[in-house]
């Protein structure tokens, strides 16, 4: 509990106080208030997270209490006290009504799909992935609201993804996206001040996103930019790689699986409504505990790699390693990426409209270097946290014709092809199968012979090997745990 909680449960019992003194009564011992909630309620948001109590660069012990409090929200089971389900509203990202009322409170197909975060991130323990049983099923919900089919033609079936070093992955897009676009206004510049088009490498952190071509009029032809949106801003989650911020997948999340919407998005602001939804519970859900609930997901370990005891194992990976580079895995699996500073800011820069913004409530800033594991990650010679996430921030083509297990979605979301999808991350890997997009292939050998599009070359240099070769392979990829 924050200091201003307590300041202002002082001030209600000193109001009370002097209610009782108005009224003749002896002031017992006890506040003569009724207290919020009854400590036996079976609602979930009994003691809300007021922001304002959150603000500024936060000191340990207060970045611990949001912590403990996302911690809370995310194992609760969110009940119809407190709000759960949407009957008039769809799982779209923008609020959307539904053109009937939902005939049941929970669907697995269009949602609401379950009843608390951890339900689906439990692999191997909470914040972690989920098993097959706990796919997702994604559609904007525009059209087809009340699907009660696994056909893909209604939606695209997901696997859940791990959170584990999230805020790191946030902090190097941040970089990432800024570096992108400092760039592109140097195009700009240059073109401008030379009267003719300049052309000029996208690349950050050693990952390349294609060129950009600027024109004196202050034109650019974004036709070969690459892996990334035309604005220049990657979006790190989800298997597409669209969702910017922990804070807007968190806003995301809620409505889509849970019927909770957050104030900042389904509020009067946007939608004119207190109850967009139409369930009876008004402003279900406040921007404090979405910071909470960021906080939590941002303060999550990375995975660090195991050593593991045996002997042979341990020679085994190190030859893995070896022949994970010498196939071209690295390309997009990078071991690591460049971080400068550690520094959480919520909400963030780039975070989109339908989320608290930079300047429009209270900016808050986790120092996530106070956190134990921040110590226990490596730097370069600059002083640079190297975040081992195995991975490039970047979507590429996965499947081709021969090879399409990985592109086996017939929607497109946010624009992006059907083909296309973000580059997984690896860190944790070893502790969250299954594998694929769909979480239908039981083992890593599975998953890597389903690679084509960019990756088949690699794929295929995979193929060659050697079964030990292989074995060693996966016994390099069998290190790369998530550790309780």
């Amino acid at each position: 509990m924050t200091s201003r909680t307590l300041t202002r449960s002082t001030q209600l019992r000193q109001i009370a106080a002097i209610c009782l003194a108005l009224s003749g009564s002896t002031v017992a011992a006890e506040p003569a208030i009724t207290p919020p909630s009854e400590p036996w309620s079976e609602k979930t948001l009994i003691n809300p997270v007021f922001h304002e109590d959150f603000s500024g660069r936060l000191e340990l012990q207060r970045l611990q209490a949001l912590i403990d409090a996302g911690d809370h929200l995310f194992n609760a089971r969110f009940t119809t006290l407190d709000g759960v389900g949407r009957p008039m509203a769809t799982q779209a990202i923008i609020p959307t009504k539904r053109k009937r009322a939902s005939r049941a409170a929970f669907s697995r197909t269009a949602g609401a799909d379950a009843n608390a975060c951890s339900s689906c991130h439990n692999v191997p323990i909470v914040g972690g992935a989920g098993d097959f049983t706990a796919n997702v099923f994604v559609s904007e919900g525009f059209q087809h609201t009340d699907f009660d089919t696994t056909d893909p033609q209604f939606s695209n079936e997901r696997n859940t993804n791990h959170l584990f070093g999230s805020g790191l992955v946030e902090l190097l897009a941040r970089e990432m996206s800024t570096e992108l676009q400092t760039q592109r206004s140097s195009a700009l510049r240059q073109a401008r001040e030379s009267g003719n088009m300049t052309t000029l490498e996208l690349s950050t952190k050693g990952v390349n996103f294609g060129k950009i071509h600027a024109y004196p009029d202050g034109r650019v032809d974004p036709d070969d930019i690459e892996g990334v949106d035309q604005d220049l801003v990657i979006r790190p989650f989800s298997h597409k790689g669209v969702m910017t911020s922990l804070r807007q997948f968190t806003i995301n999340a809620l409505n889509h699986h849970h019927g909770m919407q957050a104030v900042e998005r389904f509020g009067k602001r946007w939608t004119g409504q207190s109850d967009h939804d139409e369930d009876g519970h008004i402003d279900e859900i406040g921007p404090g505990d979405i910071s909470a609930l960021v906080a939590w997901q941002a303060s999550l370990p990375p995975p660090f790699p195991k050593t593991p005891p045996d002997k042979r194992w341990q020679d085994a990976a190190a030859a893995g390693k070896t022949h994970f580079e010498q196939a071209g895995c690295h390309s997009c699996h990078r071991s690591s990426l460049p971080l400068e500073s550690l520094d959480f800011a919520d909400p963030g820069r780039l975070d989109a409209a339908g989320t608290l913004r930079l300047g429009e409530g209270t900016d808050t800033l986790y120092p996530l270097a106070l956190l134990e594991w921040a110590g226990r990650l490596p730097r370069d010679e600059d002083g640079r946290y190297l975040i081992p996430l195995f991975g490039d921030l970047k979507r590429h083509r996965i499947a081709d014709q021969k090879l399409s297990a990985l592109g086996n979605e017939l929607l497109s979301q946010r624009f992006v092809e059907r083909n296309v999808f973000m580059t997984t991350e690896l860190w944790g890997v070893a502790s969250t199968a299954p594998y694929g997009h769909r979480g239908d292939l039981t083992t890593l050998a599975e998953v890597i012979d389903a690679h084509g599009g960019e990756a088949r070359s690699a794929r295929d240099a995979w193929m060659d090997m050697t079964e030990q070769q292989r074995s060693e392979m996966i016994a390099f990829l069998k290190t790369l745990v998530i550790q309780p």
